[in-house]
């Protein structure tokens, strides 16, 4: 029983040996250049576009899309995990810079010092704007946002980054002298679910957003000219990007290209009729550019294929490491009377921190580490962290749960601490420890989606995309699977137990 045992436990932790040679095979070849793009429409379609420029200038050129936050793509690009991104001249302003920036060159000026460097604008303002449903304009004579003033009773839901930024809610708020109802966090594209259901009568739009004409909402006036120019542009880092005359060349040739009209079509056509935002952009660069781009969509077999691999391996690191250090770490947290409480305690504290929060606070820390700060090391490390406390409970629980009388029958035969421990505790308490095992593997399987967010891939990108696009088959194509593979894993420790664990045990 002891070989089969060992067995086990190394099927676990090598489970995933596939995984670290496709890595292995990815980092022998030559490093592209890597987009970023932030978790809406427009964002990805910009992504799309100058990926796909890129390429078709034999640029090798990825796309990490659905990254979740302004400041996660801009630390990214900083410490050059992305080399990329679309970004707003208002957004630079005021969110990032926080400073007066009077022109493009000022601008260049301002990134120069961080090692980056700008475009010029593509051609349309994306500002930001309030809107509202034509019912609630028309009932409460609504034009501009100072109208706003008179209606103290309405309910506000604001993307969650407008409701923190330095050129959103708050300022708006002064700005304006808003009183509403209440104003919470929501977002963007179930925002506009919730004002077309009476949720929320008020709501921050993107000028370009294709809803707008959609839903036939009312853009009120910011007769206190609040929001500045939000021009679109791409932001590089000069060490990579500017470094390649003709990666430059390419990228400055989007400039101008794409107009107001323009960008609200290609949103719609994403949005409203749900192409891929691979397609759209493949479209627009040969109708506006005269490229020759073949946009090919892989099939949803091709796709789930993908990310279970993704999947896969982020489960299977994740677990794999954190058996190697947790089951040590139970046995100590028993044996050893006077770090078992601390032992215990700190892995449990790690379990309350939101899960969305720890992936964001580990960036920094591993850029330190001279790791990357998005993709799979930040869901690696956060997933290792969240499988310790199931497993060191388990463990711990195992070894308590030994009869006091077993123990010293193994000290009459005359064996060793560490003979005991291995050859009779550890078999004893084996059930226990797979239980443990078993949980934060299925538990793993639910938190991997979170990867999605910065850019780690796997069953979360589908679903993030769907949630983006209101297509319920992009979400249960994520959903589905990710179901799936957490009853297979239960399914494949249950078969571990029944060849590891002796019959006497299990019952």
């Amino acid at each position: 029983m002891k070989n089969r045992t060992f067995a086990a436990l190394a099927l676990v932790v090598l489970g995933s040996g596939a995984s670290l040679n496709l890595q292995a095979e990815a980092q022998s070849q030559d490093k592209p250049i890597v987009v970023g793009s932030k978790l809406f429409i427009e964002s990805g379609i910009l992504g799309e576009v100058v990926v796909q420029a890129l390429n078709e200038a034999d640029i090798k050129a990825i796309h990490k899309a659905n990254f979740g936050g302004t400041r996660i793509l801009w630390n990214a690009l900083l410490s050059g995990d992305i080399d990329l991104y679309p970004e707003y001249t208002g957004t630079l302003k005021h969110e990032i810079l926080r400073q007066p920036v009077r022109d493009l060159e000022h601008l260049r000026g301002l990134l120069k010092p961080f090692g980056l460097g700008a475009a010029a604008p593509l051609g349309f303002n994306n500002t930001y704007a309030i809107g509202v449903t034509q019912a609630t304009a028309k009932k409460y004579d609504l034009r501009t946002i100072s109208d706003l003033g008179r209606v103290p009773g309405l309910k506000y839901g604001f993307t969650n980054e407008f409701m923190d930024r330095q050129d959103g809610w708050p300022g708006l708020r002064a700005k304006y002298d808003l009183k509403p109802a209440q104003a919470r966090g929501l977002d963007h594209d179930i925002a506009y679910r919730a004002l077309e259901s009476g949720d929320i009568d008020v709501m921050d739009l993107y000028s370009t957003d294709a809803e707008i004409k959609y839903y036939d909402l009312v853009l009120l006036e910011d007769d206190r000219l609040y929001f500045p120019r939000y021009d679109a542009l791409y932001i590089y880092r000069l060490d990579t990007v500017s470094a390649n005359e003709l990666a430059l060349e390419v990228v400055n040739s989007l400039s101008g290209k794409i107009k107001a009209d323009a960008m609200v079509d290609l949103n719609a056509r994403v949005k409203l009729k749900k192409k891929p935002a691979s397609e759209v952009a493949a479209v627009f660069l040969n109708t506006k550019m005269g490229f020759e781009i073949r946009s090919g969509r892989s099939s949803r077999f091709q796709r789930i294929q993908k990310r279970t691999l993704e999947h896969f391996r982020l489960v299977g690191l994740s677990l794999a490491l954190a058996v190697l250090v947790a089951i040590p770490l139970g046995v100590m947290a028993s044996e050893v009377r006077c770090t078992g409480n601390a032992v215990l305690w700190s892995v449990g504290m790690v379990q309350t921190i939101p899960s969305l929060a720890l992936l964001v606070i580990l960036i920094r820390p591993l850029n330190w580490l001279g790791l990357p700060g998005i993709g799979d090391p930040p869901a690696l490390v956060a997933l290792f962290l969240y499988s310790l406390l199931p497993i060191v409970r388990s463990t711990y629980v195992g070894f308590q749960s030994l009869s006091q009388t077993l123990r010293e029958t193994g000290q009459v035969l005359g064996l060793s601490r560490w003979t005991r421990l291995f050859k009779i505790d550890f078999q004893m308490a084996l059930p226990s420890i797979l239980s443990g095992i078993k949980t934060a593997a299925v538990l793993n399987v639910g938190f991997a989606t979170l990867g999605a967010l910065i850019g780690a891939g796997g069953y979360g990108q589908p679903i993030l995309t769907g949630i983006r696009l209101d297509d319920y088959g992009l979400i249960l194509e994520g959903a589905i699977p990710s179901a799936v593979m957490a009853i297979l894993v239960q399914q494949m420790f249950d078969v571990i137990e029944r060849l590891v664990v002796s019959k006497g045990l299990r019952a």
